[in-house]
């Protein structure tokens, strides 16, 4: 994630009060300012993260989680990651409970909702690349643009599905929005293949290169390594604009 506008963050402290298990290596930590900070309004803007100090050791490191909450639930934050098996910092995270106190800066990041416009955005995420989607995916359909919104949201299996009944739940009740799970090709050739260059990447290439004329649409792709870059450079590639084409890579 790149640390970025954010000159306006300070520093914070605030309690753990619920700890929520997403999937079997994913989990969603609920945060509550402490002190004279709870009165404040925590401000941030959809797919902005959070920067936490956290021991390691005898060294403090500092890691970068993403907002899934609202930001109109300024006083409820939520993060939600997956535990690395070599990452210190999800390691000690995991390792809290609810009453434990959690140091961080913010909000940080670029990678954000523009201001909502009429037209067809689509959403792009890799695993657990679908949170910073959570906050900019309420905000559309909360705002009064007739824009349709996809979410198309690549997972091992369907039990990785974060938020999945949520997004359910959207489709129901707003006909703007649509939701489709894209389950990755099951890897045996090694670390170095990415599941989402079979499944992910070949759909879009079908539904927004070669099906398509129209080269209106936002996209938004978040996830992990290489694959974001190819999705990024085969729209951008495919005609449409750099700047409606918008990626994190983690």
């Amino acid at each position: 994630m790149q640390t970025a506008g954010a000159s306006f963050s300070q520093a914070f402290e605030a309690t753990i009060t619920r700890i929520v298990e997403r999937a079997s290596d994913t989990r969603s930590f609920f945060l509550h300012l402490v002190g004279g900070q709870g009165s404040q309004k925590f401000t941030f803007k959809p797919g902005q993260f959070l920067s936490f100090s956290l021991p390691a050791g005898d060294q403090t490191i500092t890691r970068a989680y993403t907002i899934a909450s609202l930001p109109e639930d300024s006083e409820h934050l939520e993060i939600c990651l997956n535990r690395l098996p070599e990452g210190p910092g999800s390691t000690y995270l995991f390792s809290r409970k609810e009453a434990d106190v959690l140091r961080f800066t913010g909000p940080w990041g670029t990678f954000v909702l523009d201001q909502p416009v009429e037209t067809d955005y689509v959403f792009i995420a890799d695993r657990v690349g679908v949170v910073p989607f959570r906050s900019m995916l309420q905000r559309l359909l909360s705002s009064r643009e007739k824009s349709t919104v996809r979410l198309l949201y690549a997972v091992g299996q369907e039990s990785d599905l974060l938020y999945r009944d949520e997004w359910q739940a959207w489709e129901r009740q707003d006909p703007r929005f649509s939701f489709r799970p894209i389950l990755e090709p099951h890897n045996t050739s090694g670390p170095d293949e990415y599941g989402v260059e079979k499944s992910l990447l070949p759909y879009i290439e079908q539904h927004y290169v070669q099906n398509h004329t129209r080269r209106d649409r936002h996209f938004y792709i978040c996830g992990i390594g290489r694959p974001i870059l190819l999705l990024r450079d085969l729209l951008r590639g495919a005609g449409y604009e750099r700047k409606a084409v918008k990626y994190e890579k983690w």
